[in-house]
């Protein structure tokens, strides 16, 4: 990578990267493509496609989503958040087509196909909308007369209102709760708490009554009657891996799972290699997320700070809700788990979030604020003061 005396875009940016970081989102990602060889063949066996059919498209998105990761990493601040803008806007564009033109899987239209391609317009949204979303935080903490809080919260409701549409409860969930321990960290005062909670609380009750689907999950997952096949089927796949797994390949009943390559992934890897590589994957997860939490604090930029803190929180709280579906902690819902579960437009997405992860975290003189700078000056000229007194 060359000496860091030596100056150029790719030897700059790898003095400049956490490498901490980036090593952490390659593990999660070489992982999850030798994890796809045995979560997703006999899901392809039982729909009549050849044994390596998933294990073959994960590979194909994986190498697309190594080099989005790597050239977002590039980007200055100001870059993300003009490619967050454009991404956010052609996301709920097609967002709004899928409810129209889009196709109809289990009652949901949330996909839009184009030809060989199938995206989920939602996947690209989210990292953007926190990016955003932290921008106009940050603006009305720096200028009071910029209404910032207003802009976010009438985007929320937008995005919102696109998710419940398709319906995807479980990305709206994911999508507010980010959204508010945004609003939280930038400032939120206690009357907006009680307000936005108890909204929050009315939304949630609403969906349990207006939703068949949603009433059912719940009902299902606090009285244990109905389908809960895939729920059962995963908690013995869990348990029968204990500590050490069955080996890889091994699993058999990972093979009555209908997604045990998407959002069953978890019980898959606990069958073949056992509670203890489960233990250090949720590991890697968890440093992810403590070691963004502890970067953003440390940033003098309001709008960086707020950015990093968002985008680890999603993929912290995305991560959390799969493994508790799969632990059978929560009522069931279709996530993925980030860099593991198949899922092209999850993986590409996912990537340029971490993307985004690594350019804020870098170490560049964007991350610091004019005004901090100043203020730096001045503690500088008023130690020489005291100094030459």
């Amino acid at each position: 990578m060359g000496s860091r005396a030596k100056k150029g875009l790719i030897s700059d940016w790898w003095w400049s990267i956490d490498r901490w970081f980036l090593a952490a989102f390659l593990i999660l990602m070489i992982g999850g493509m030798v994890l796809s060889f045995a979560a997703s063949p006999p899901v392809a066996e039982k729909i009549g496609l050849e044994p390596f059919h998933f294990v073959k498209r994960h590979a194909l998105f994986l190498f697309p989503s190594i080099v989005a990761m790597l050239a977002t990493s590039l980007l200055s601040p100001r870059g993300i958040r003009r490619m967050s803008a454009l991404m956010l806007g052609g996301s709920l564009v097609l967002m709004v087509m899928a409810l129209f033109f889009g196709m109809e899987v289990k009652g949901a239209r949330r996909w839009m196909d184009f030809g060989p391609l199938t995206i989920q317009p939602s996947e690209f949204m989210k990292p953007s909308f926190v990016v955003i979303c932290a921008w106009l935080f940050a603006e009305r903490s720096r200028r009071h007369d910029v209404p910032g809080n207003l802009f976010a919260i009438m985007l929320l409701f937008v995005v919102c209102a696109l998710l419940v549409a398709q319906p995807d409860l479980g990305q709206t969930i994911l999508t507010t709760g980010v959204w508010g321990c945004l609003f939280f960290m930038a400032g939120l005062p206690w009357l907006w708490i009680v307000v936005l909670g108890g909204l929050g609380l009315v939304g949630f009750c609403s969906a349990y009554f207006v939703f068949p689907h949603v009433a059912s999950r719940i009902d299902r997952f606090l009285t244990g009657e109905g389908d809960t096949f895939q729920t059962d089927t995963a908690k013995e796949a869990i348990m029968r891996g204990g500590w050490l797994g069955q080996g890889p390949g091994e699993g058999t009943v990972k093979r009555l799972l209908p997604d045990s390559h998407t959002d069953f992934a978890y019980s898959v890897i606990a069958e073949e290699f056992g509670i203890v590589s489960c233990m250090a994957l949720t590991a890697v997860f968890c440093f992810i997320v403590m070691r963004g939490l502890n970067v953003a604090f440390q940033q003098r930029d309001t709008f960086c700070r707020l950015a990093i803190a968002g985008l680890v929180m999603l993929f912290g709280l995305q991560s959390i809700i799969n493994m508790a579906v799969n632990l059978q902690l929560m009522p069931a819902k279709g996530m993925t788990l980030p860099f593991i579960s198949y899922g092209g437009s999850s993986m590409l997405a996912v990537a340029i979030g971490a993307g985004f992860v690594l350019a804020l975290t870098r170490k560049r003189a964007e991350n610091v604020s004019q005004t901090d700078r100043l203020v730096d000056r001045t503690m500088v000229f008023q130690g020489a003061l005291a100094a030459a007194r």
